[in-house]
């Protein structure tokens, strides 16, 4: 139906871009940051020599060759520019499409390897060196275009060369000579070593310089070869298909990745270990939760696996499964050593965040399936609403004991939440039936107060205080109520923030097909005055409560390839007969897919289908410096620490840099500070901070205004993560905390995020300054072991050289 851009690559010297489509090769002229150009991406030459797709790429050194494999079998090996002494080459004979083309470092030598598992090796008997270019190599764009054609017009390639030998007057024409063949699927074989034969060889990576040759099958065999004279030099394999192979510069490490079950592999090849494996969720995720101290994220997914991630590295270091079933909820205990997930299953799971390890396991006394999750503050009860006995289920953490099982919902359970204060029993549960009930979990099996909505629940959250409680309807709206007396103090009508876009099959408009989208997830943030709104969009929402306005949406991808980016059909799809999307795209003869009624994910019943963007779940983080959001781009982190902005604070005429710098001049290092802090950029106040002489630390912080405290804290704790000045910022936030303890102590909520972030960075840097600590103290218990090592020996040298002189002095008196 249209064209499709398969790869895109840079020359070595960065001036041209290749771009494959379908069957052609377009080279662009690069953009130079230095040069003026007037088009400075203009295309170069067009080369359409191959009869099917283009699959695989390689350029030669110098960057003025670059060799082309297709589906047909063939690869055309291409001078960027018209040579008088080389022409165009096709060097076919592969059974089968070709996986990889690569040439040899500063050569026109060729390693071609087809889908058979077939190594060619093709050798050109002209140096790079030699290539020389024709007079009408440098002639405008459209001149060449019609020289090629009539050069295709005169005869093929092959039928050119035999001419151009023919004759000779005219310079040769150099072809290529194939010098190795070598059939790699003969090393496939399974663990009885018996050869596979439906194996397929998928991925390919030459390192030019090492001459090593890496191959990838379908079985998740790969090999290392030595060429030119391909000598196997290792046989190694992991668990599923080689998608894509990678070579680092050095030749040391091979990447492989697995698209199937979303891996990624880096293996040191002549160690033969891991550097690096890393495998993400196969299917959609659904959940996410932070851990308290805001160090680890817990996210589950649909392929019923649940993973632990470091926020600061973003590398998962474990995946539990246990569940059988896609995992619908996961939260954190507040003392962040255990990770509890709810499963479709009908188990409820908790892991061990010490020895990685499910440790207690949740269930009701008959087959249901937990949709949503939730645990007390202290850690003591775990709650779980279902979706098909509409009931939810209370247990003991301790004993792992059903203790209630609270009826009442006449429609599926969508969310559960605790009240976050510790001193508080009350739980809320919103349904499908269009109320929220609050219980009071401890002494009664009852709910104590229920609240009508206007349409179905979605979603529930309790604000960090307690004090509010936030539901999303089915309606697009979030209402807001007082738990104590189950009041309404206030509504946001968001249905017309979501935004939607129209799928290409869509028979409605984007602006009707808004009415049906709707908030599916809700976050406060760590003070309590903003929340942020997520559901079946590409965007967002952060609005203000207290005001009820949007203060910004956060668009989640603009990735085209998704469904339901644009507003508006593509004009290019919209003919006199209607709109081509939902023309089928067949064969003959293939049988018609009819359409599952209902789906929203995916309609299985075609072949291919287009994911639609959805946001599944959001999480403010502890430290109220970043939220999280798990959408079908994956895990997305939104932090206001990563980006450069400047929000200056009680800024007037007299606060400029210049400022700053005259009073650390004059040694004000207190008014030096707060300048820097209204100015608000962050070298300045780095600047200034590092300047101030320790034994001044305390008494410039205990005369910093109270608002500044705040800011002061806050940046150090950013600082304990990225500087080595460890001691210096730690003695930095111990006189401040000892100054204002009690006046902060006063204003918690403000306080909390700014402690969490702070105990979150110390620990960090616990682990790491304990990392080197260990490694030390093992080097020195080392070095001290091998000096007695040494003193015993020179001990024992002088024993032997005196039975040596006995034994001369024996033979003497003999």
């Amino acid at each position: 139906m249209g064209r499709r851009t398969s790869f895109i690559s840079f020359s070595p010297d960065g001036k041209y871009i290749l771009f494959a489509r379908n069957n052609a090769s377009l080279v662009y002229r690069a953009p130079d940051a230095h040069i003026k150009q007037y088009t400075p991406f203009a295309l170069e030459r067009i080369f359409q020599k191959s009869y099917d797709d283009v699959q695989c790429f390689s350029w030669t050194s110098d960057s003025c060759v670059f060799a082309v494999g297709a589906l047909d079998g063939n690869t055309h090996v291409i001078p960027l520019k018209r040579c008088s002494n080389m022409l165009v080459q096709c060097l076919g004979t592969h059974g089968d499409s070709v996986v990889g083309c690569h040439f040899e470092k500063n050569s026109l030598d060729l390693i071609t390897v087809g889908r058979n598992g077939s190594v060619f090796l093709w050798q050109c008997d002209l140096e790079l060196s030699d290539l020389k270019l024709s007079h009408d190599s440098e002639e405008p764009l459209e001149k060449r275009r019609k020289a090629e054609e009539s050069e295709d017009e005169m005869g093929s390639d092959e039928e050119k060369a035999e001419k151009a030998l023919e004759e000779p007057d005219k310079p040769k024409r150099k072809v290529y000579k194939r010098t190795l063949v070598y059939h790699a699927s003969d090393l496939v074989k399974d663990a009885g070593g018996k050869k596979i034969y439906d194996s397929t060889l998928t991925a390919t990576a030459y390192h030019a310089e090492n001459h090593i040759l890496v191959l990838g099958f379908s079985t998740g065999a790969f090999f290392l070869l030595e060429m030119p004279e391909a000598n196997l030099i290792h046989s190694l394999s992991m668990p599923h298909e080689v998608s894509t192979i990678n070579i680092n510069k050095s030749g040391d490490w091979i990447a492989l990745a697995s698209k199937i079950r979303g891996q990624l592999v880096v293996w040191e090849w002549q160690s033969e270990s891991y550097i690096l494996k890393q495998e993400g969720h196969i299917n959609n995720m659904t959940c996410v939760s932070y851990s308290p101290d805001g160090q680890f994220i817990a996210s589950g997914g649909e392929d019923s696996r649940l993973k632990l991630w470091h926020t600061s590295s973003g590398f998962c270091f474990v995946t539990f499964t246990d569940h059988a079933a896609p995992v619908t909820g996961v939260s954190f205990t507040s003392n962040g050593k255990a990770v509890l997930s709810a499963s479709l299953d009908g188990t409820v799971r908790a892991f061990d965040l010490a020895r990685y390890r499910n440790f207690r396991t949740f269930t009701s006394p008959t087959p249901v399936q937990f949709s949503c999750i939730a645990v007390d503050p202290s850690s003591e009860l775990v709650a779980a609403g279902t979706q098909d006995t509409f009931d939810t289920y209370v247990w003991s953490m301790k004993t792992g004991r059903l203790l209630e099982v609270l009826a009442g919902h006449e429609g599926p359970v969508a969310g559960v939440a605790f009240n976050p204060m510790p001193t508080e029993t009350l739980m809320a549960s919103c349904s499908w039936d269009k109320t929220v009930k609050l219980w009071d979990v401890v002494t009664s099996a009852t709910a104590r107060e229920t609240i009508t909505l206007t349409s179905d629940g979605l979603c529930v959250t309790f604000r960090p205080d307690g004090k509010e409680l936030a539901v999303a309807t089915l309606d697009g709206n979030i209402y807001f109520f007082e738990p104590l007396h189950a009041t309404q103090v206030g509504s946001i009508e968001g249905r017309y923030d979501l935004g939607s876009g129209r799928k290409d099959t869509d028979m409605i408009s984007a602006k009707k097909s808004m009415q049906g989208k709707a908030f599916t997830t809700l976050c406060y943030s760590a003070d309590g005055e903003c929340i942020l709104a997520a559901g079946q969009s590409k965007y967002i929402c952060l609005y203000h409560i207290k005001e009820g306005v949007l203060l910004r949406k956060f668009m989640v991808t603009q990735n085209l390839s998704f469904d339901s980016m644009n507003e508006f059909v593509n004009r290019r799809k919209m003919t006199e007969f209607g709109n081509l999307s939902l023309v089928e795209d067949r064969g003959e003869g293939e049988k018609v897919a009819i359409a599952l009624p209902g789906v929203k994910k995916g309609d299985m019943a075609t072949r291919t289908f287009r994911p639609e963007v959805r946001v599944t779940s959001i999480r403010y983080a502890p430290t109220g410096r970043c939220f999280i959001a798990t959408t079908t781009e994956g895990i997305l982190i939104f932090s206001l620490d990563a980006r450069l902005n400047f929000q200056p604070y009680q800024l007037d005429e007299t606060v400029t840099p210049t400022a700053v710098h005259k009073a650390l001049h004059n040694e004000e290092f207190g008014m030096a500070l707060i300048l820097a802090f209204r100015l608000n950029e962050f070298r300045l106040i780095q600047e200034v901070i590092e300047s101030t002489p320790v034994k001044d630390v305390e008494v410039i912080a205990s005369g910093l205004p109270l608002d500044f405290v705040m800011k002061m804290l806050s940046f150090s704790a950013t600082q304990l993560e990225r500087s080595s000045h460890v001691e210096f910022y730690l003695i930095w936030i111990q006189s401040l905390l000892y100054c204002h303890g009690m006046v902060l102590k006063s204003g918690s909520s403000d306080l909390i995020p700014v402690l969490r972030s702070l105990q979150r960075n110390l620990s960090i840097k616990r682990e790491e300054i304990g990392k080197i600590c260990d490694h030390n103290k093992f080097l020195m218990k080392y070095l001290h072991a091998l000096h007695i090592l040494k003193k015993e020996k020179n001990q024992d040298k002088p024993n032997e050289v005196m039975e040596d002189h006995d034994n001369i002095m024996e033979i003497e008196a003999i």
